[in-house]
């Protein structure tokens, strides 16, 4: 097998990580651009994702209906924990923002241990819905890896829909631009920062109901979708969902082909050098506006 197959797989993973990514980062993003809250929890939103993933394919009495379950329901779960977080500690904060950083960092610790306490230190594997394999003339590929990629496209282009589309997102956005003049308007902001804190958490626990079959959950898991996320929208831009999406796309291919080639180590490595080119040439990101 040559150079071409190999460049073809190594897209392939890279396309599946993209697309996981980019549901995680633009949760980030949201949270960012709308309460211009930084939060460091988001990875354990992530991971809580994948164990409660874990937990219903335990009661499901087949993996379909277990992956089904958990789409619907897992991202329910997390996003109204989110809101339970935000009303009893970041709204009290008066979203203040280095106060948040330390609650969500706070947040993100007892998450994490809650997890290892009911879930156990293994990592818990969860079957795919389908075992689909698709052959190429050069090797065979996952059918549930290219699902995964249809099915983060789907629902990001719901999200795009209702930011641009619904009246729930509108207010949303003009929350971001101004949050006093939303106010005099007669919005209720902290209403809008609570729907768009569960947003968030509730796209980076579906992220992780497509990925956990492919990844297993672990406790400790949420680290690297965290780092990547916050990767992702600093090149992006913050707040800019366009931005977002390309940074994903950008970095999931990256990642993917580098890691194939090289190492998956030399790949952070360059995303991590990226992001120090970005903040030093553009800080606003690529798709980002000056403050």
């Amino acid at each position: 097998m040559g150079f071409g197959p190999f460049l073809l797989l190594a897209t392939l993973e890279g396309t599946v990580m993209a697309a996981v990514l980019a549901l995680s980062a633009v949760g980030l993003s949201l949270t960012f651009g709308v309460m211009r809250v930084v939060n460091v929890a988001h990875g354990e939103f992530f991971m809580l994702g994948a164990v409660l993933s874990w937990a219903v394919s335990l009661y499901a009495p087949n993996p379909v209906l277990a992956f089904a379950l958990a789409l619907v329901l897992v991202p329910l779960a997390v996003g109204g924990l989110a809101a339970l977080a935000d009303a009893a500690v970041l709204k009290r904060l008066n979203y203040d923002p280095e106060a948040t950083i330390v609650a969500t960092i706070g947040l993100s610790y007892i998450l994490q241990q809650a997890a290892l306490t009911f879930f156990g230190p293994d990592a818990r594997p969860v079957e795919a819905p389908f075992s689909l394999r698709l052959q190429f003339p050069w090797f065979g590929y996952s059918g549930y890896k290219l699902f995964v990629v249809l099915a983060a496209a789907a629902i990001l282009l719901a999200v795009w829909t209702f930011l641009r589309r619904s009246r729930a997102g509108l207010v949303m956005r003009a929350t971001q631009v101004d949050r006093n003049t939303a106010r005099a308007f007669g919005i209720d902001v902290d209403r809008v920062y609570m729907g768009t804190f569960a947003l968030g958490a509730a796209l980076a626990a579906l992220g992780a109901v497509l990925i956990v079959p492919i990844q297993q959950a672990h406790y400790l898991m949420g680290h690297d979708p965290l780092l990547l996320s916050f990767i992702v929208v600093i090149i992006g831009g913050l707040g800019s969902i366009r931005g977002t999406l390309v940074a994903a796309l950008l970095i999931g291919l990256s990642d993917g082909i580098i890691s194939m080639f090289f190492s998956p180590t030399l790949a952070k490595i360059i995303a991590t050098l990226a992001v120090a080119l970005v903040l030093v040439f553009r800080p606003q990101g690529l798709f980002g506006e000056r403050a």
